[in-house]
């Protein structure tokens, strides 16, 4: 699934090629690309039509088109979804699954999506405070670890409160928002932590050290363009990141710590895997 990183830079790309345009028509070309618009097809091509793109917003994984009418285009990008920025001319991709055309007859924009896991949905602005608008959907999601008014101390408090192992905290995105399970698993190898810490024997010191960590890690990756394992994660001109390259722990069993040697260690998580150095990593006790 795409992390912070990949979604600031699908985000980035949105920003300078649709932000300021209008729509001028929508298309809808697969059903289940706009499933959790409940209202249907018509309702979505219809609010869509005549609606100006104020900006791309993000918050933690979560991307959205902010509309003029205090509406959002917000997309769930799943497991294979892309935001294509595409000439009118060029040939429809095979996994087309909604089309925006706009009043300048400049480049269109096409949500892809292979899987079908993803989808596009209208939603209505909330004002959560502190002048901030964000979908309703997503309004109870956290600030993430790249958002200027980010506290470091109160999301370490938030962490620490959770009472659970401090993986699971850090995915948990109603505490900190945008770390997933590849960047949970770099974040935890720089800072020398087990995934199954209890996050009550986390100090203040060392839940700054993680989440100071999880920000480099994610900055490092956004300058590289994400990461990518197959040809699905790409950003708005469909070029894939490869910090892949540069990963310290994730996907790397058997392979030797770049900070030790030790042989890095995969261990089941969540029906999904977790990856750390036994030696400078060592489970808690108990």
């Amino acid at each position: 699934m795409p992390e912070l990183p990949e979604v600031e830079v699908v985000r980035v790309g949105l920003q300078a090629h649709v932000a300021g345009r209008t729509v001028r028509e929508a298309e809808v070309l697969h059903p289940r690309a706009i499933r959790r618009h409940v209202l249907g097809a018509d309702d979505f091509t219809q609010r869509l039509t005549g609606a100006r793109v104020e900006a791309a917003r993000r918050r933690g994984k979560y991307l959205w088109l902010e509309l003029s009418d205090k509406e959002a285009v917000v997309a769930h990008l799943g497991m294979s979804g892309q935001m294509l920025v595409q000439p009118e001319d060029a040939p429809d991709e095979k996994h087309l699954r909604v089309r925006l055309r706009f009043d300048d007859d400049g480049p269109e924009l096409r949500f892809v999506d292979q899987r079908t896991f993803g989808g596009l949905v209208l939603d209505d602005l909330t004002d959560i405070g502190e002048r901030v608008l964000l979908p309703g959907s997503i309004a109870h999601i956290a600030r993430d670890p790249m958002d200027p008014a980010f506290d470091l101390d109160t999301a370490v408090r938030a962490l620490r409160s959770r009472r659970t192992e401090i993986k699971r905290a850090l995915l948990d995105q109603t505490l900190v928002s945008g770390i997933g399970n590849i960047y949970a698993d770099e974040a935890l190898w720089r800072a020398k932590l087990h995934w199954a810490r209890p996050t009550e024997k986390l100090t203040l010191a060392k839940g700054r050290e993680l989440l100071s960590a999880a920000s480099d890690v994610m900055n490092a990756a956004l300058g590289q363009g994400g990461t990518s394992f197959d040809a699905l994660y790409v950003n708005v001109n469909g070029q894939s990141g490869y910090f892949d390259r540069s990963l310290d722990a994730y996907g790397q069993e058997g392979l030797p710590c770049h900070r030790c040697g030790s042989p890095i260690r995969r261990e089941p998580f969540m029906n999904r895997s977790s990856f750390s150095c036994p030696r400078c990593q060592p489970r808690p006790r108990g």
